[in-house]
């Protein structure tokens, strides 16, 4: 059911990084004094980056758009090629809960933000994984 190449084309030129959620959250944590690193390369993780990243805490955080990444309270299926969108929403479910396996697999705490989320939720979920895990790594 891949999409043929034209589409194909669309898709790869949408934006797929700093994003207004993305930006949104990232602003949130520098303001609270968490810094960060962007779309950093996680060695064993070919082809994915997470969109904010704390490398010694090992945190890889996401901000999923709630379209594409088929959020069950605001995705709204396409109803022209609907087949079609199903298996892709299908397809980009278990990328995410692939990328998930295989973090966790490489010692990493992941944490999946919905764009709806409240900026102020959102920054408190990561500060709390963060705290977490640099507490854990301290005792070490």
């Amino acid at each position: 059911m891949a999409p043929d190449a034209r589409l194909s084309t669309r898709f790869s030129n949408q934006a797929r990084q700093a994003t207004a959620p993305e930006l949104a959250l990232r602003r949130e944590l520098h303001r609270r004094g968490l810094r960060y690193r962007v779309q950093v390369r996680i060695p064993g993780l070919p082809r994915r980056r997470p969109d904010i990243v704390f490398t010694r805490a090992k945190v890889a955080v996401f901000v999923d758009g709630c379209f594409w990444h088929a959020c069950p309270d605001h995705c709204i299926v396409p109803k022209a090629n609907r087949e079609w969108w199903l298996w892709k929403f299908a397809v980009n479910r278990e990328r995410d809960a692939d990328t998930n396996k295989a973090l966790a697999d490489l010692g990493w705490a992941v944490v999946r933000i919905w764009e709806h989320e409240s900026i102020s939720s959102a920054a408190d979920a990561v500060m709390t994984v963060v705290r977490d895990r640099r507490a854990r790594l301290a005792q070490c």
